[in-house]
């Protein structure tokens, strides 16, 4: 059983056990993919993968907090400053970050090796909004929704 008290910690804790997820994790040359491999009341677990290249837009998570660890290759994840820069900082596999319900990021592969991550979310996802960063100013551009976006 894990607990979700450190969502950081039960994404690691689902990355170090790649033999109980219900699927093998695969590469999609056109999109990252994805798939649920947990969920419980108090949280749900994401296994993504990420080919050189591919990378989310800048988003959220609709309210959720959340962790995530790089299992094996090396992301980038870019936060937007106080002063509307994005800042870039590299996780190489075993990095990860914890987050709140209001985060905006984008992560991409920047490097030349596939990347996989583990993503928890607490509680699970119903949206995520995407936003253009223009002048140094998050603005909307879509809200998708579970079930119709992914």
């Amino acid at each position: 059983m894990f607990l979700s008290s450190d969502l950081l910690s039960v994404a690691r804790q689902y990355a170090g056990d790649p033999a109980g997820w219900p699927v093998a994790p695969r590469f999609d040359p056109v999109e990252r993919w994805y798939h649920r491999i947990a969920a419980t009341p108090d949280h749900e677990v994401w296994v993504l993968t990420w080919l050189p290249g591919q990378h989310t837009d800048l988003h959220d998570h609709g309210g959720a907090s959340g962790g995530f660890t790089v299992v094996s290759g090396t992301l980038t994840e870019e936060t937007v400053s106080r002063g509307g820069a994005l800042k870039a900082r590299p996780l190489p596999a075993g990095a990860g970050r914890r987050f709140g319900p209001r985060y905006v990021h984008r992560v991409s592969n920047l490097g030349p090796d596939p990347a996989i991550s583990v993503h928890c979310y607490a509680p699970e996802l119903r949206s995520m909004t995407r936003y253009d960063l223009t002048d140094g100013v998050l603005r909307v551009a879509e809200v998708a929704r579970a079930g119709v976006a992914w």
